[in-house]
C-alpha cells in the first residue's frame, strides 16, 4: 500500500489541534456538533486532509478557547501544511524542547542517527549531556536542568519499540566529556544500550580516514504510513528534509557509513576495550551499579 502523503508541518498542525480539542474537554464528535459540522470534517482537518477554510479554523480555535500564542502559531502554520521541508530558525539557540522533533520521533518506526564528533543525543548519560550543554556558548546556565529533562523525555521514546541504528565516529567516543569517571560511565552506558534488542551501535573507525559523513550529524526517521524525513540541527536552527531526492542523498551517506563501520560485535568490543583502558589508567572504580536497570535514570 502506498504511503499517505504527509508533511512534518501537517503532522504538527494536526497533533497540536487534537491536543487543543482535548484540552477543551471535547471529542471530535462533540466539536462537530457544536459547530454544526459532520464529524468527518473535523477528522479531515486534524489529519491534514484539508476541507476547512481559515475562517472555519478560527471558529474551531475560538470554540476550544485556544490561548493567543498557540492560536497565532496554528494560524501561521495552517497555510503551509502541504509544503515539503521545514527550516526552523530559533534565534540565539535551539529551544529547550523541539515539538516537531518529538512528534516525529514518537510516530517513527525506525531511526538512523549519525554523529561525527559527539555521542548521539539519545544515547547520552545525564552527566555527559550536562557537560555538552555547559560548554555551549549560547545555552543559559539556568536552562540546564530543564534541557536535561527534555532530553530524558526524548530518550524515553526509545522504549516504544523504535528500531534504532546509531553511527558514531571513533573520535566521538574518545572525547572526554564530564571528567574521567563520567567518560567511563558514558562508555558503560553505550555497552548497556547496545544489548537492547532494537538498538545497534556502530563505530566508524579513524583508520578509515575521510568518509561520507564528514558534512555533519543528522537523524533519519521512517514511518509506518508516511514518507521518510531527515532531521538536522545547527547551533540555532532545525531542518526537516522531506524532498525525495534530498532524502535519498542522505540514505546514500548512511549506506556508505555502513560499509566502513565496524559491525555490532566489533563495535561493542572496541567500546569495552576503551573502557577498560580508562579504568586501568587511574584505577577508577566501576561507577555504574550492577543493579541499575533504568537506561535513562531520571534526574
Amino acid at each position: 500500500m502506498p504511503k499517505r502523503y504527509s508533511t512534518a508541518r501537517g503532522r504538527e498542525f494536526g497533533e497540536r489541534l487534537r491536543a487543543a480539542i482535548a484540552r477543551a474537554g471535547m471529542t471530535s464528535r462533540q466539536l462537530a456538533d457544536l459547530l454544526g459540522w459532520q464529524e468527518a470534517k473535523v477528522s479531515d482537518m486534524v489529519n491534514g486532509k484539508g476541507g476547512v477554510t481559515t475562517l472555519e479554523l478560527v471558529l474551531v480555535l475560538g470554540a476550544c478557547r485556544v490561548p493567543e500564542h498557540e492560536r497565532e502559531y496554528l494560524l501561521s502554520l495552517f497555510p503551509a501544511t502541504e509544503l515539503n521541508g521545514w527550516w526552523q530558525p530559533h534565534g540565539k539557540c535551539a529551544p529547550v524542547r523541539s515539538h516537531t522533533a518529538r512528534t516525529n520521533l514518537a510516530a517513527a518506526k525506525s531511526l538512523v542517527s549519525w554523529h561525527p564528533h559527539a555521542i548521539p543525543d539519545l544515547l547520552r548519560t545525564a552527566d555527559y549531556a550536562r557537560g555538552v550543554l555547559a560548554a555551549s556558548a549560547t545555552v543559559l546556565a539556568t536552562e540546564l536542568d530543564e534541557r536535561l529533562r527534555a532530553l530524558h523525555e526524548m530518550q524515553e521514546l526509545l522504549r516504544n519499540g523504535l528500531d534504532c541504528t546509531f553511527y558514531a565516529h571513533e573520535f566521538a567516543l574518545e572525547l572526554q566529556v564530564g571528567g574521567r569517571e563520567g567518560h567511563i560511565a558514558q562508555l558503560q552506558h553505550l555497552m548497556r544500550m547496545a544489548n537492547w534488542k532494537k538498538i545497534r551501535i556502530l563505530i566508524v573507525p579513524a583508520a578509515g580516514g575521510a568518509h561520507a559523513g564528514m558534512a555533519g550529524p543528522f537523524t533519519q526517521l521512517t514511518f509506518p504510513k508516511y514518507q521518510p524525513l531527515i532531521w538536522t540541527m545547527t547551533e540555532n536552527s532545525s531542518l526537516f528534509v522531506e524532498e525525495k531526492h534530498a532524502v535519498e542523498g542522505y540514505e546514500a551517506v548512511v549506506q556508505a557509513l555502513d560499509e566502513i563501520s565496524l559491525n555490532e560485535d566489533q563495535s561493542l568490543k572496541w567500546i569495552s576495550r576503551r573502557c577498560v583502558r580508562l579504568q586501568e589508567s587511574d584505577g577508577a572504580e566501576d561507577v555504574i551499579r550492577e543493579d541499575e536497570d533504568e537506561p535513562f535514570p531520571p534526574l
